[in-house]
C-alpha cells in the first residue's frame, strides 16, 4: 500500500499510533498522512464543502498533528491530552509561524475540529475527546488576544506570556 493510499477506517489500529522513539514517530507521521486522506475523503462524501474547503480543513488538522502533536508532544492522535488544541493554538503556533494570523488559525482549528468529529464517528476516539478539541476550537477570541499579547511583548515579557500557556513537555 502506497504511502497516498488512505487508511480504512475499519482497519485502523489506534495502539499503531504510538511514538516510543524516532523510529516510531517517522512510521507514525507517515500512518497519519494516510490517515488524513482518509478524514479527506470521508469530508468529500458528505458533499456539502468545495474540494478546497476541504483540503484547508485537512491541511490544518495535518499541521496540528503531524508537526506538533507527533513531532513535538509525542503523543499518540487517538489518545491525545484535552490540553493539546489549547496548547498548540494559544502557544506553539502563534511562536513557530512567521505571521500568526486569527483567520488562519480559525480554519486550523476548523479543521481539527472536523479531524476528531470523523474520527468519533468511526469509533476511533472518545465522544469527550471530541467535545474537548470542539470547545478547545471555539475559544477564538482568547486566541486572538494571546496572538495581539505575542506582538506585544518587550524586554521580559516572554516568559510572563508563554507561563500563560505553557507548553507539556514531550512524553517519553
Amino acid at each position: 500500500m502506497s504511502e497516498n493510499t488512505p487508511l480504512a477506517f475499519a482497519r485502523i489500529a489506534p495502539d499503531d499510533f504510538n511514538v516510543a522513539g524516532l523510529d516510531d514517530e517517522i512510521r507514525v507521521d507517515g500512518l497519519c498522512g494516510r490517515l488524513l486522506l482518509a478524514v479527506r475523503d470521508q469530508l468529500l462524501a458528505r458533499g456539502d464543502r468545495s474540494p478546497g474547503e476541504v483540503g484547508e480543513l485537512c491541511r490544518g488538522a495535518d499541521l496540528f498533528l503531524r508537526d506538533f502533536a507527533i513531532a513535538v508532544c509525542g503523543d499518540n492522535p487517538f489518545r491525545l491530552p484535552p490540553e493539546r488544541v489549547r496548547q498548540f493554538a494559544g502557544h506553539w503556533y502563534i511562536s513557530h509561524t512567521l505571521e500568526p494570523d486569527g483567520k488562519e488559525l480559525a480554519t486550523i482549528l476548523a479543521g481539527i475540529t472536523a479531524c476528531y468529529a470523523v474520527l468519533a464517528e468511526h469509533g476511533l476516539v472518545a465522544a469527550e475527546l471530541v467535545d474537548a478539541v470542539t470547545a478547545a476550537g471555539a475559544e477564538l477570541p482568547w486566541y486572538r488576544q494571546r496572538i495581539e499579547d505575542y506582538w506585544a511583548i518587550t524586554g521580559d515579557d516572554y516568559d510572563r506570556w508563554r507561563a500563560a500557556c505553557p507548553l507539556a513537555e514531550r512524553r517519553p
